[in-house]
């Protein structure tokens, strides 16, 4: 497994729509090791391929504090069950430092595949629903700062830019 570099926000290769994982192998798994590797060292819960500039619909989840509840989605696809909305802060490891609140369908139905491509179903609520949502999002090239306003945005990117000009 190795650490993979995370594209930070604008960076417009994380607007890049991925697509669909047709080959289930060892390049996948090696690919959803490295992604589990880069998202713990990074102190996230979740992590798309898109903000690793791989541009497939992969991404992986691990709410748990132990970070021993690994979840993995190929190919995700969502349905609302329920139209009340609930908030979270949301935060980004493609836009470090910054949270912001937002508003995502509370109670969502997913389809995915395993990394063997057996296909399953799941519902998820809270935390989870959001986590999901978001690191959907990303798979279709949407990020979180654009559930803001246009002004917050360019803030958060005028900074983010100023603090990668001056570690440089």
């Amino acid at each position: 497994m190795a650490l993979r570099q995370i594209l930070e926000f604008p960076d417009p290769r994380l607007r890049k729509i991925a697509s669909p994982v047709t080959v289930f192998d060892g390049n996948l798994e090696n690919l959803i090791g490295d992604m589990f590797e880069t998202m713990y060292e990074a102190k996230g819960i979740g992590l798309a391929a898109t903000q690793i500039n791989v541009h497939e619909r992969l991404l992986v989840i691990d709410l748990s504090e132990e970070k021993d509840q690994p979840m993995v989605l190929i190919n995700p696809k969502v349905s609302i069950l329920e139209d009340e909305l609930s908030e979270h802060d949301e935060g980004c490891l493609s836009v470090p430092g910054y949270y912001e609140t937002v508003s995502r369908p509370r109670r969502i139905r997913v389809s995915a595949q395993e990394k063997t491509g057996q296909s399953f179903e799941m519902e998820a609520e809270g935390l989870l629903s959001t986590c999901i949502q978001h690191e959907i999002d990303h798979l279709d090239g949407k990020l979180f700062v654009d559930y803001i306003s246009a002004l917050k945005r360019q803030r958060i990117r005028q900074k983010l830019e100023k603090e990668r000009k001056m570690s440089a």
